[in-house]
């Protein structure tokens, strides 16, 4: 009679106090026993961002393969994989240390659950990443300001100003933003505060995709879209991580913002990003996120489109009105 060995035990330390933590005992792949993959899964949702080094072995195949114990990949809605699948590129050489907050896709309403980003070349100094919890900053806000939270939704789009971002991007950079980027142009109005589908939490919905707030002047859009931001962003709601080789990084993309630093002159970063399925926000009030424009996410070259697993509505009416309808 054979026995199974025991999984090993995963060991969570804490790296900053509001969020992020270091799992070590784990050899990530598409093998994991089904224990490990909760304890993981566990420590994300409670940490927000979780880190694991020495994962050398990892390539585009086993990257995807672990993707999949969290969920169902996608694609991006508009730039080409690396590898003609759903490995995203994040390299240096195009425009891959973003510079600014924001959560991934969010211009697409159901957007990614999780984001599996893997160090495959890395600078010899600078090029960190930064994370920020978005449900602590919420939480932490003064009530009149989470009630009115509460009550607002935003425009997210990917149709965003790129030269106004990178005043010193290189012409093949904004060509490829203008090209690639916005090959389709996408408007999505979202709730600003979105209940999370597995913890519960009220969070702040925000980031660099949001274009303005519904039903504001543009200065008290951007007035109040710089307000609730500079919450998200404050440093003691944020924790970085300096890369090496080797290194992966999973974030509950619903509940965090990142940064990628541009600080690492020209020396090569590259990175490889697995994101998985997500599902469409719900508001406070029930009120579901609505794709203004087109009319529908269009498949990627690879997979199915975003938010094609999910089975929530997207017509921005009340999930229990939608349920009877």
């Amino acid at each position: 009679m054979t026995t199974t060995a025991p999984a090993p035990a995963v060991t969570v330390q804490k790296v900053g106090g509001r969020l992020g933590a270091v799992l070590t005992g784990v050899r990530l792949g598409g093998d994991l026993p089904a224990e490990t993959v909760a304890e993981i899964r566990a420590a994300l949702l409670e940490h927000k961002v979780v880190f694991f080094r020495g994962q050398d072995h990892l390539d585009e195949e086993q990257h995807e393969a672990f993707g999949r114990l969290l969920g169902t990949p996608v694609a991006h809605p508009t730039v080409p994989s690396a590898d003609g699948r759903y490995s995203f590129p994040v390299d240096s050489d195009h425009g891959g240390r973003a510079n600014q907050w924001h959560s991934d896709v969010t211009f697409v309403p159901a957007y990614p659950a999780f984001s599996i980003l893997r160090a495959v070349v890395v600078p010899p100094y600078g090029g960190n990443t930064l994370w920020a919890n978005t449900a602590t900053a919420y939480a932490r806000l003064p009530q009149p300001l989470r009630r009115l939270a509460d009550e607002l939704r935003a425009v997210h789009s990917n149709d965003y100003d790129y030269a106004a971002l990178r005043p010193d991007a290189l012409p093949e950079q904004l060509a490829r933003f203008r090209e690639v980027f916005t090959s389709t142009k996408f408007l999505t109005e979202h709730p600003v505060v979105r209940v999370h589908p597995e913890t519960g939490e009220r969070v702040l919905l925000l980031g660099n995709f949001v274009q303005r707030i519904k039903g504001l002047t543009a200065p008290d859009s951007r007035a109040l879209f710089q307000l609730f931001q500079s919450h998200i962003e404050r440093p003691e709601n944020t924790v970085r991580w300096q890369w090496q080789a080797g290194d992966v990084a999973i974030w509950d993309n619903r509940a965090t913002q990142h940064y990628g630093v541009d600080d690492s002159d020209d020396h090569e970063r590259k990175l490889r990003r697995v994101t998985i399925d997500g599902d469409v926000p719900v508001g406070v009030d029930g009120r579901t996120s609505l794709l203004l424009s087109p009319e529908s996410v269009p498949d990627p070259a690879f997979g199915v489109a975003s938010g094609a697993s999910s089975t929530s509505d997207t017509s921005g009416v009340p999930a229990a009105e939608a349920a009877t309808a």
